[in-house]
């Protein structure tokens, strides 16, 4: 058994560390305070070929696998960018990924060497005001007409959608009374976003102020057939492909989030002196940073086999949910310590804590609340009765 990153782990960790680096904390204060989308922090991605860290050779990409991807997400949160430096490469990852699992070929010669070069943006619509992670009861419904689909609805918190030029969109196409299963009768459509029927109105939130979340007005978008990813009635079985990595992924970020914290508070702790010594001296201070940084490792490790059980074809769901769910109670736990190791600073913008405090609580509720992995756990490892869902008594 080796616990070690191979050369090619560490040098991708190195390119996403030196790319970081030329963004300053001025840079990420400015886009929180002036809710500015970090362009130029995203150009320099592409430049670096990061978007297409798992879109095939064939297509432009890296052809890397959710390790690779993680490894650069968890480098990119551990720096002054956090989440908001994140998001901007997430999405670019993640979003096109059930094209080039499902797509049709002339859809993945179209569009996956364009999003590998970070020239063309996804945003990805599946949340619904009244549906929650409750997907199958989403209302939003596609309508067939000849050789197009026009699609009426609704979709909440949806990542990036005022810089996407393409919207992953998943509709019913078969009502929910209709169909035998619930989790049938949706299907996925990759739309182009057409202004003239889709309105975007964005959603003022708590933290990560740098990439926009968005509520959806779908009003008589007509969308061509060609557009149909994978089958008709089939959508949510081609979203449950990304489920595990997206996880794996956000496991990664809130990781990369609580380091960089930690590394902050630790540095402040030695340098802070009061009573005659530095704060850090005092076991009240260092004990509890040392319990966050435990935490974070054993986190990170998890995520990783995570990662390793995605990428070599083994069952990897219980493992992405535990990850997801130890990792982001980690980063709390984390950003908690450091805010309190600085004190009243830590409330003070021009130390930063204060912006990972307000970005970390996300992680603990998309893509699913932690109650909601406890629940996975318990009911496909433990072999305990089902806690949610139809049938519940």
């Amino acid at each position: 058994m080796d616990f070690g990153l191979a050369d090619s782990h560490e040098l991708i960790a190195q390119t996403a560390r030196r790319l970081t680096s030329e963004f300053p904390p001025e840079y990420w204060r400015t886009a929180d305070l002036e809710s500015r989308f970090p362009v130029e922090f995203g150009a320099a991605c592409a430049e670096a070929g990061l978007f297409g860290t798992m879109i095939p050779e064939e297509y432009g990409g890296a052809g890397l696998g959710v390790t690779e991807a993680a490894l650069i997400l968890r480098t990119i949160a551990d720096s002054d960018a956090g989440l908001d430096g994140c998001s901007v490469v997430h999405m670019g990852m993640f979003g096109i990924n059930p094209v080039l699992k499902h797509g049709t070929e002339a859809q993945r010669s179209e569009f996956l060497p364009r999003a590998a070069a970070g020239e063309l943006h996804t945003c990805f619509a599946v949340t619904e005001p009244d549906a929650g992670t409750e997907t199958p009861r989403i209302t939003t419904f596609a309508r067939r007409e000849g050789e197009e689909y026009v699609v009426n609805g609704r979709k909440v918190w949806i990542s990036r959608a005022q810089e996407a030029q393409m919207i992953l969109l998943l509709c019913r196409t078969t009502p929910y009374d209709d169909v035998e299963k619930k989790t049938d009768g949706m299907t996925l459509l990759f739309a182009p976003r057409d202004d003239d029927a889709v309105t975007l109105r964005e959603i003022r939130k708590m933290g990560r102020h740098a990439v926009d979340s968005n509520e959806m007005f779908i009003d008589d978008l007509r969308v061509g057939a060609d557009c149909l990813v994978g089958e008709e009635g089939k959508g949510f079985y081609h979203l449950l492909d990304g489920l595990n990595p997206e996880r794996v992924m956000i496991a990664a970020e809130a990781v990369g989030v609580g380091y960089h914290v930690i590394a902050r508070a630790s540095r402040y702790a030695s340098e802070r002196h009061v009573f005659g010594g530095p704060i850090g001296r005092n076991q009240g201070v260092q004990l509890p940073l040392a319990d966050a940084y435990s935490q974070l490792r054993a986190a990170e490790l998890l995520t990783l086999e995570a990662a390793w059980r995605y990428d070599t074809g083994r069952s990897a769901g219980a493992e992405s949910n535990m990850a997801k769910l130890r990792a982001t109670e980690a980063a709390h736990y984390a950003v908690n310590v450091a805010f309190e190791t600085f004190g009243g600073y830590g409330y003070a913008q021009e130390y930063d804590i204060e912006r990972f405090y307000r970005q970390l609580p996300l992680t603990r509720v998309a893509p699913i609340t932690n109650n909601l992995a406890k629940a996975y756990i318990a009911e496909r490892v433990l072999g305990m009765p089902k806690s949610y869902g139809p049938g519940r008594a």
